[in-house]
């Protein structure tokens, strides 16, 4: 509804000479269009996804049309033009909404602008607004234009409840693409000021809008096309290189770094700063110079070991190059935690080393034994055959032939017993080596006990200096123990004196006797299948010890004991376990002293 001036509305817009005033007016928003149709072809060449690329490009073409349609509003040479000029800028600039969000949502790798029922929504929407508008002269809720010469001659509007209404609908859904962003450069930790400058644009026309509905000095009309248009331009033309690298690293929720051609690091996401806290200072230097463990990583994947609080992760590393208009500008480092991927296969690895270990123990331990098992029965075959007459009855044998007989089965015996041990310890051994799915607290006291108990120690002499709660597994601590038990027994003679306590550099237990000990140039064999001194011995026990003591992820360390016999220094690495010691004697005072009597050995 247009309110004239005068009879008959002879007055026309810009009539006489352009004033100052209208000249700025002219100019900002002419220069606005300008600059927006100028930067299409740099929107369109731009390295990004299709909606990307197709967001930004309409958000800009539609920004320039809209100040276009602003500067009709100004300088059409009738009232009725400007009134014309101005309903289609409303209804243009209303629209610069739905490409932001496309945009936004595309940049920031959401799916919300392919959402069929959004896009419905979101046009029903602007259908209804846009009616709304455009039907303005004849209901005139929307706004009332009157002419006027103050500044200039042009038509002075009136915004109504529905304007301010769809203008907050506006930059409130505005604001969400904004959100957006702030989200995604948060969680590639980009210093996001230059962002807020670039936002506070958008909003500086809000303040003009708002001061032009309240000053006479100021034109009540619609400078959002300012704004809008300034922040198109500002994020192609200034932040282009910058938003390409951070959608690079944030569209990942695995630690990213954007290198550039020459390997300078022109970005990163959180993630990758959590592992390398040396990027953030890092911009724009060379990848070999900020963070050298990940400029070794070859071209193709790679797996990398990193400490983390304290555990040993794995990430796979893979490098993907970006480029534009076919020119390779960088690449893209993906770090992959792979670390049970990995540990899988380490583990596998290391069961098919123990495999071919076992199978190299089977062959090599268990041939002698057999052959002597067959050679001797053989003999037992040969002398009863020699014996047997043809009608199927035995001659009375001789005692010499008696007396090899039983030789051969005594050694038949003997034979099976060691074969079966070999069977045993090398299943013992097999199942050691596995990984512990679950600890539980343990007192190396109680079990050392149950230990003893099952050890044939005849005189032998167990102690408690002192008692530790360790986290294990209780079944394979008792077989570690036992083992080391019976070590001490058959080296150290039937009258050995055995001590278990708590070490007191570091966390860990011990276990030493008082026997002959083992050389120092021995103790690093000591713990291999098969080596053994003693002729009955399987070879294994040591070698059992040490893969629980694996498995555990302890240490074990072979040294001299205070009265020279052999001491087991077993490190647990942790200061959680906790040393019971008050209600305990140590060694200095009344130690538990364990005799082993024929009650209660096997």
């Amino acid at each position: 509804m247009i309110q004239l001036l005068g009879a008959g509305g002879s007055l026309l817009a810009g009539s006489g000479l352009p004033t100052p005033t209208f000249s700025v007016y002219v100019l900002a928003f002419s220069l606005a269009a300008v600059v927006c149709f100028a930067a299409i072809p740099r929107a369109r060449a731009i390295n990004a996804a299709d909606d990307t690329r197709n967001g930004l490009v309409a958000l800009v073409a539609i920004s320039g049309v809209w100040a276009a349609l602003q500067v009709g509003y100004l300088a059409a040479p009738t009232l009725s033009l400007q009134y014309g000029f101005y309903i289609a800028g409303l209804v243009v600039g209303l629209s610069t909404v739905g490409p932001w969000l496309y945009f936004c949502s595309a940049y920031t790798g959401r799916s919300l602008h392919d959402n069929p029922t959004y896009r419905r929504i979101a046009i029903a929407v602007y259908l209804v607004i846009v009616s709304i508008k455009v039907t303005n002269p004849i209901h005139g809720l929307y706004f009332t234009a009157t002419p006027t010469t103050t500044p200039f001659i042009h038509l002075m509007i009136d915004h109504g409840t529905l304007h301010w209404l769809a203008m907050g609908l506006a930059y409130a859904l505005a604001t969400v693409g904004i959100f957006m962003l702030f989200e995604l450069f948060a969680q590639v930790d980009y210093d996001t000021r230059p962002f807020v400058g670039l936002v506070g644009l958008t909003a500086l026309p809000v303040a003009l809008d708002i001061l032009g509905s309240i000053s006479p000095n100021v034109i009540d009309m619609s400078y959002s096309a300012l704004g809008v248009a300034a922040f198109a331009v500002g994020v192609l033309f200034v932040y282009t290189d910058r938003f390409e690298t951070i959608q690079l690293a944030g569209q990942y929720d695995s630690p990213v770094v954007v290198l550039g051609d020459d390997d300078e690091v022109r970005d990163y996401n959180r993630r990758a700063a959590e592992l390398f806290p040396a990027l953030k200072d890092g911009l724009g230097e060379e990848l070999a110079t900020v963070v050298p463990t990940l400029s070794q990583c070859p071209n193709n994947e790679a797996v990398i070991e990193l400490e983390i609080d304290g555990e040993t992760r794995y990430f796979q590393s893979t490098t993907n190059p970006f480029s534009a208009s076919r020119v390779q500008l960088g690449r893209l480092l993906v770090l992959t935690d792979v670390t049970a991927q990995e540990r899988y296969r380490r583990q596998l690895e290391a069961q098919n080393e123990r495999l071919e270990q076992f199978t190299g123990m089977v062959s090599h331990d268990l041939r002698n034994p057999l052959n002597v098992a067959q050679g001797n029965s053989e003999i037992i075959h040969e002398l009863l055959t020699a014996a047997q007459t043809d009608d199927g009855r035995y001659e009375p044998l001789t005692p010499d032939t008696l007396e090899t007989i039983d030789t051969a089965a005594e050694t038949l015996s003997r034979t099976l017993q060691r074969m079966e041990s070999l069977i045993d310890d090398l299943l013992v051994l097999a199942r050691e080596g596995q990984e512990i799915d679950e600890l539980e607290p343990v007192s190396l006291a109680a079990i050392g006990e149950n230990c003893w108990a099952m050890v044939e120690g005849k005189a032998a002499t167990f102690v408690v200096d002192d008692d530790l709660t360790v986290e294990a597994d209780p079944d394979r601590l008792q077989q570690l123990l036992e083992n080391l038990f019976r070590n001490a027994i058959e080296h150290g003679g039937s009258d050995v004196t055995i001590r278990i306590g708590t070490l007191d550099t570091e966390a860990g237990f011990y276990i030493e006797d008082d026997g002959p000990g083992i050389p120092a140039e021995k103790r690093d064999d000591v713990f291999e299948s098969g080596y053994t001194t003693n002729r009955s011995g399987t070879g294994f026990g040591l070698s059992i010890v040490s893969e629980i003591v694996a498995a555990h992820d302890w240490e074990i360390a072979l040294t001299e004991s205070a009265t020279g016999g052999a001491r087991f220094e077993i490190m647990t690495g942790s200061d959680d376990a906790g040393e019971d010691t008050a209600d305990t004697p140590t060694a200095d005072s009344d130690a538990v002293d364990t005799t082993a009597d024929s009650g209660r050995s096997e």
